[in-house]
């Protein structure tokens, strides 16, 4: 039997909030990339995000490209380390699972498939999201196997 997880209702406060305040938004996300100058090229070309900093820690040990998106409230951050292992993402383990991009409706995502296609990106088909009635998902990877989603949600 499939279980389909769904929202209802408003969320009400709770006692963190009531002592300490509310958490109001999401800053930034960070990624660990491979190679941040590939990534941050891959983002900018295939998503439209603009890259509006930078920074290198002076013992060289991680590189770091920041990119906005104009329909985004929130920073991304590319982070390359010197020692990393140099693998691939891998979604099956602690940690990241993927990020979903919200678009405005469905005729907006199946706008974005035809834009990926035409630009050569690999992409799942647009298919019914598994999460919420009525959502659609068109799902994509970034050059390190970083699973993306254009998400559209009716319901927000």
């Amino acid at each position: 039997m499939l279980s389909v997880m769904s929202e209802v209702g408003p969320v009400s406060e709770t006692p963190v909030d009531a002592a300490v305040g509310g958490i109001v938004g999401i800053h930034h996300f960070g990624l660990t990339v491979r190679d941040v100058e590939t990534s941050a090229a891959w983002y900018e070309n295939v998503l439209g995000f603009t890259r509006v900093g930078a920074y290198e820690a002076p013992d060289g040990s991680r590189r770091k490209v920041f990119l906005r998106h104009r329909g985004l409230n929130v920073r991304l951050g590319l982070t390359q380390h010197r020692d990393g292992d140099g693998g691939s993402f891998d979604e099956t383990r602690v940690g990241l699972d993927h990020l979903a991009f919200a678009v405005a409706n469905r005729d907006e995502l199946d706008r974005w498939a035809r834009r990926l296609a035409d630009s050569g990106v690999i992409h799942s088909a647009v298919a019914p999201a598994n999460s919420i009635p009525g959502a659609a998902v068109l799902v994509l990877r970034d050059p390190d196997n970083i699973q993306l989603e254009l998400f559209a949600d009716p319901t927000s």
